[in-house]
Parts: structure tokens; C-alpha cells; sequence
């Protein structure tokens, strides 16, 4: 088993979550190649959405419907500094994951986290595990709760 599906793992074991990990049998790289695997709407799908604070030099993670698009400007402000792109090394850093298999937990070092208000309007959504083809549901409101997210508008 991989090191990041094991801390994803771990992670939901240690916040008493009940959420089963699934491995698929092709890619969920992408919200419509996971949601195709989960058999449940793109808005179902939390990406996560990672940013590098240009003032602090860690990432951000910005959860999000699966259909939704993250607006730099809007994060930005929410986040209170300017947003740079995160590259792959910097990312597979801070979280320990490689870009698209960024789950929400289970990161080295925990990101701050914003969420997306569009995730709670469903029971229960779907997230990476650490790999391209491990994904796990969870209630909204608990996800929010294990990675200390703050909910914000910032989606286009």
C-alpha cells in the first residue's frame, strides 16, 4: 500500500471516521473521471485545490464541488495574501502527495483550508485518498471538521 493512501488511512481512523477507502478500477484524476467511479454528480466530487501563499510559502488547500471552478482573486482574499500557482515539488512537500491524488487529510504538514458552501448541499461527498484511483466518502460537514476548513465564497 502507498505511503499517502496509508496516511489517508490513518487520518480517518484518528478523527474516528467511519469512511471506507474504495480502489477503482481506472482514474480519478479528474471530479468527472470520479465521479464516473462513484457513480454520483461532479458537485459530489471535493477537489482539492491547491494554491502557494506568496507571502507565507505554504500551500492552501481550497475544497470544492467538483463542477465548480476556484477564482484566484476571491480565494485570494479570503485567504489574505496573494495566491501563486503550486508546483508539483512544492505540493508533493507540504502535503505528500502527487497532483491528482491530493486528498484533504492526511497531508505531512496541514494546509490552511477553505470550503466551498456548494459541498453541503449534499449528504455525503466524495474525496481523494492519496493516489489516482483510491477516493472515499464522507459527510460534508465532517470533512470540514477534520481539515479545520473555513467555509468562503471563492469560486467563479
Amino acid at each position: 500500500m502507498s505511503k499517502s493512501l496509508e496516511r489517508v488511512k490513518a487520518a480517518l481512523a484518528a478523527a474516528n471516521e467511519p469512511a471506507v477507502v474504495l480502489e477503482m478500477p481506472g482514474s480519478t484524476r479528474t471530479a468527472a473521471e470520479a465521479a464516473q467511479a462513484a457513480g454520483c454528480l461532479v458537485d459530489q466530487i471535493a477537489k482539492s485545490i491547491i494554491f502557494r501563499g506568496e507571502n507565507s510559502g505554504h500551500v492552501l488547500l481550497f475544497l470544492t464541488a467538483g463542477g465548480n471552478m476556484v477564482d484566484a482573486a476571491k480565494a485570494a482574499a479570503l485567504a489574505g495574501e496573494p495566491l501563486g500557482k503550486a508546483d508539483a515539488a512544492l505540493i508533493r512537500a507540504e502535503t505528500g502527495f502527487a497532483i491528482g491524488g491530493v486528498a484533504p487529510v492526511g497531508h505531512l504538514r496541514p494546509p490552511r483550508a477553505f470550503f466551498d458552501p456548494r459541498l453541503s448541499d449534499f449528504s455525503r461527498v466524495w474525496a481523494a485518498a492519496g493516489t489516482p484511483r483510491h477516493i472515499f466518502a464522507i459527510a460534508p460537514d465532517r470533512l470540514r471538521a477534520l481539515t479545520g476548513a473555513a467555509t468562503g465564497d471563492f469560486v467563479a
